[in-house]
């Protein structure tokens, strides 16, 4: 790989998913470029190139799929939902509206759109509300994963074991779980790029956006955090990555507890 075809790389990348490729990436940038290379039996990330631009529409998606990073567990980053259970959920409750929509945009392999069902659940809504969770990501192939609801039996095992018994069912083998199907219903998983147009209307009580944004840069940012609080309501939550941060991002929230921010217009 050229410093040429790793720049052309970069410039898609940028321009069609906001994610910046800097030259400290290349290493990265090539040992998932290669994969698809050989799944197309191409020599060369030049004869890449070229096929992705003659190709665009069909080969698109590919190209995303491999450059994007999907780290993800249960419960990870456990105080966001403590907060929802002790905090955001009760307040939520004493509105009285009936309706909570909750998006978990970068949702990856969907772990964490299950965290936030088991924690509505937990929290223990009437019957009669009418709750929605809407999952997205770039990625194709990790959102029908999450849709699946299939994960490692070891991908549970920090768990209570009340919350394995309630929510997952085990393989006859004992190494594979899936997300038991009343949990699966109260998700809906779509492919999203969040530059592009968003098929939503809002308005959300909750949004999840953690370790989305540390892959833009803070134009993009700016803008990003900008459309999701046209989507809250003042009063909306607004969750964020271990190592983000709005300061100088955004003047529409106000920080509320560890990387979580609150619109305030």
């Amino acid at each position: 790989m050229t410093q040429k075809d790793f720049d052309e790389i970069a410039e898609l990348a940028l321009t069609h998913t906001g994610i910046v490729l800097g030259n400290h990436k290349v290493n990265m940038v090539y040992a998932r470029i290669a994969r698809r290379l050989r799944v197309l039996g191409i020599t060369t990330f030049k004869s890449y190139l070229t096929y992705l631009r003659s190709n665009f529409q069909s080969e698109s998606t590919e190209f995303v799929n491999a450059l994007t990073t999907n780290l993800t567990s249960f419960f990870r980053e456990n105080h966001h939902f403590d907060y929802l259970r002790h905090e955001a959920f009760p307040k939520l409750k004493q509105q009285g509206r009936k309706r909570v929509r909750i998006w978990s945009s970068g949702c990856s392999i969907g772990q964490e759109a299950y965290s936030i069902a088991i924690t509505l659940k937990q929290s223990s809504f009437p019957s009669d509300w009418d709750i929605k969770i809407l999952a997205t990501d770039l990625d194709s192939n990790v959102v029908e994963k999450g849709r699946q609801g299939i994960y490692p039996a070891d991908s549970i095992s920090s768990l209570p074991d009340n919350i394995k018994q309630s929510y997952f069912k085990h393989s006859h083998d004992g190494k594979i779980i899936r997300v038991k199907d009343a949990l699966r219903e109260k998700v809906c998983f779509k492919r999203l790029n969040l530059l592009e147009d968003w098929p939503v209307k809002g308005p959300f009580d909750i949004i999840f956006c953690r370790n989305v944004v540390i892959y833009f840069n803070r134009e993009t940012q700016r803008t990003l955090f900008d459309r999701y609080a046209n989507l809250l309501p003042v009063g909306g939550y607004l969750f964020i990555g271990h190592s983000e941060s709005l300061n100088g991002i955004s003047t529409r929230f106000e920080s509320i507890g560890n990387t979580i921010y609150k619109k305030i217009r």
